[in-house]
């Protein structure tokens, strides 16, 4: 039999790109719950195709922040937080969301917990991780909140 490992090796490196890809399938499945579940992007009544484009221009960049800050906090939870959110929204998630334990750490898990119970997770003992919907639930309070803050801000100057 004919044996020509450059062939060989140039197929086991597609069919490993293959797989590589195959694995992001998870990902790109979880991004597109975000963007229709969190995002409700069908709900849509916009009707000109520009204006919805934009829209789903902006829904993506907000599915994938929340999808990177699961990711982010499952990697790597003690980063700073600084990393991960401004300061802005540093200062909003200590002020309105008290840890348990009372703890000042400024890490990435922290304020991924602070923001998740924004969004309605309990934070108990033996708890999975918050997930992607929880996590955009406490997306979209932040972002209310911080509105809130900036416009009044504005509004005494």
């Amino acid at each position: 039999m004919f044996y020509n490992a450059g062939i060989f090796s140039h197929c086991k490196a597609d069919a490993i790109e293959k797989l590589e890809w195959y694995a992001l399938r998870w990902r790109i499945e979880t991004f597109h719950k975000v963007l229709k579940s969190g995002c409700r992007a069908e709900d849509s009544k916009l009707r000109i195709a520009e204006r919805l484009a934009n829209l789903i221009a902006i829904l993506c960049i907000l599915s994938w922040r929340v999808l990177w800050l699961c990711i982010i906090n499952r990697v790597s939870p003690d980063l700073p937080a600084r990393l991960v959110f401004t300061d802005t929204e540093i200062k909003i998630l200590e002020h309105v969301v008290r840890m348990k334990d009372g703890s000042p750490r400024r890490t990435v898990g922290s304020f991924l917990i602070r923001l998740a119970k924004l969004g309605g997770y309990l934070d108990r003992t033996g708890d999975l991780p918050p997930g992607n919907m929880v996590l955009w639930h406490g997306m979209a309070r932040l972002t209310d909140i911080h509105l809130g803050f900036s416009l009044a801000g504005s509004v005494g100057n």
